[in-house]
Order: structure tokens, then sequence, then C-alpha cells
């Protein structure tokens, strides 16, 4: 018997200010730092554009956009060196991560 997936692949989903803005919510898992999760999140969950408007809402937030994983690397640090990154790490400069 062959099994149906159960959810099929949104692409292009509409991401409003709202809806970017809902990515600063969030809860730490043990002692990882809080904002570094969301940054996280964010990146995994949003195409370039979005994640630059989230970037703008997570500093406007006073949220720590150097903020450290249990490591001590920052969020740029973890993925300058990813192939499709370099849009969010534009967003990221921009704000003064490092």
């Amino acid at each position: 018997m062959a099994l149906k997936k159960d959810k099929q692949k949104v692409l292009g989903e509409h991401f409003d200010d709202e809806r970017v803005k809902s990515f600063l919510q969030g809860e730490a898992r043990g002692e990882e730092n809080l904002d570094f999760i969301l940054l996280e999140r964010a990146y995994r969950g949003m195409k370039a554009d979005n994640f630059a408007s989230f970037v703008q809402f997570f500093v406007e937030d006073k949220r720590d956009i150097n903020a450290k994983n249990l490591l001590g690397e920052t969020f740029f640090s973890v993925i300058q060196n990813q192939r499709h990154a370099a849009d969010y790490l534009s967003a990221l400069k921009e704000h003064g991560a490092k």
C-alpha cells in the first residue's frame, strides 16, 4: 500500500508584516539564547526579502543581532559560508551583525 503525503509544500507563501512579526515570538530551548533561536527560525522559514523585514522588526524590538549560540557563535558567523545565504547576510550586516 502506498502512503500519501498529508501535506503539500507551500510555495510562495505570503508574509505580511504581522506574519513576519509573529517570528519574534518564541521560547528558549534549555540554555540557548532566545534571540539566536528567533534568527535561526526566521532564516529557515522565510525568503530573503521577508527575512530582511524580520531583521528590521527584530532590531526595533531591541533584540540582540549578535546573539550567540551555546558554542559562542553569532548567527551571522554560522551562516556566512552557506551557499544561498548572501541576501540574508546582507540584511544582518546592514543592522550591525558580525
